[in-house]
C-alpha cells in the first residue's frame, strides 16, 4: 500500500462513528495535518473531522506509529471532551517560549467591552495555565509511555478554552473573555485580519493542499500584534525549510467583517 493508502485505511478503521467513516478528502486532510504536527511545523491539531472520541483518535495515532508513519512523540490529549493530537516536544518548546519571551498577544474580547483590547491584566492567568499545561505534558518518557489519552482534570473547567486552544495550536495571537460571566464577545462587525498558512503534501505523486494555520486578530490592533505575527512567520518559514515532506508554503492575509463571531 502507498503512504496515502495507509493513512486512509487507518482513519477509516479507527475513526468510524456508527456506520459512517471519513471521506477520502477528510482522511487525506487529517493525514496532512498529522504529518505537519509530526514534523514540528505546528504543535497540535484540534480534531473536528467527526464525532470520534479521544480513545478512537488514540487508536488511530497508535496505528500510524506502529506503521512508523509518525513518531512516538505524538500523543492524544483530551481537554474537557475536546481531542487534540499533540507533538509534545513542539508544544513544550512553544509554551516555554510563551513564559520566557511573552510570545503571544492575548486580546480581551469580553462582550461588555466597546471594542477589543490587549489583555495585559490577564498575563498572570496566562502564565498559570501555561505552567499547568507544561506540568501535564511532563517529561518525554512519561508522555510517550501513556497507554490512554492524556486527560486534563477538573482544573480545565476554570480555563478559557479559546485561549488555551490558541496556546496549544501555536498561534501568535489568541482571544480571551470572562467565561464565568458570558461566552459572548465584542467582535461583531469588527474588521478582522485573517492570517492563513497552507502547504501541499505531495505523497505518492498526488498533491493534497492543506491549511496548516488560520487565525485572526482585530485590524485595529495590528500595530500591537504585528511584531509577534512577524516572528511567528519567520519561525514557520525556518521550520518549513528543514523538512522534505510538505511543499509550497504560502502565507496569506485577508480581511473580514462578520455580524457574529463564534469562539
Amino acid at each position: 500500500m502507498s503512504t496515502q493508502e495507509l493513512f486512509v485505511a487507518a482513519a477509516r478503521k479507527c475513526l468510524c462513528v456508527g456506520r459512517k467513516s471519513l471521506s477520502m478528502s477528510q482522511c487525506l486532510e487529517l493525514a496532512a495535518q498529522v504529518l505537519a504536527v509530526n514534523l514540528g511545523l505546528k504543535p497540535a491539531i484540534l480534531y473536528d473531522s467527526n464525532g470520534a472520541c479521544a480513545a478512537q483518535i488514540k487508536r488511530y495515532l497508535s496505528s500510524l506509529q506502529s506503521l512508523q508513519l509518525v513518531s512516538e512523540s505524538l500523543v492524544t490529549l483530551d481537554l474537557n471532551g475536546n481531542s487534540l493530537i499533540v507533538n509534545t516536544e513542539t508544544v513544550r518548546s512553544n509554551l516555554e517560549r510563551v513564559l520566557d519571551e511573552d510570545g503571544v498577544a492575548v486580546i480581551d474580547v469580553r462582550h461588555s467591552l466597546e471594542k477589543p483590547a490587549i489583555a495585559n491584566s490577564q498575563r498572570g492567568e496566562l502564565k498559570s495555565v501555561t505552567q499547568d499545561l507544561l506540568l501535564l505534558l511532563g517529561g518525554p518518557q512519561q508522555v510517550e509511555e501513556a497507554e490512554e489519552p492524556l486527560r486534563v482534570g477538573d482544573k480545565c473547567e476554570e480555563w478559557n478554552l479559546c485561549t488555551v486552544f490558541g496556546l496549544l495550536l501555536g498561534y501568535p495571537v489568541t482571544y480571551w473573555f470572562d467565561q464565568t460571566k458570558s461566552f459572548e464577545n465584542c467582535l461583531s462587525m469588527t474588521p478582522l485580519t485573517v492570517i492563513t498558512a497552507s502547504a501541499t503534501w505531495q505523497a505518492d505523486g498526488a498533491g493534497h493542499r492543506c491549511c496548516l494555520f488560520s487565525f485572526s486578530f482585530p485590524a485595529a490592533l495590528q500595530e500591537e500584534t504585528q511584531p509577534k505575527v512577524e516572528i511567528w512567520k519567520l519561525r514557520l518559514h525556518k521550520r518549513f525549510e528543514q523538512q522534505p515532506v510538505l511543499k509550497d508554503l504560502h502565507i496569506s492575509q485577508s480581511s473580514v467583517t462578520l455580524s457574529s463571531v463564534c469562539l
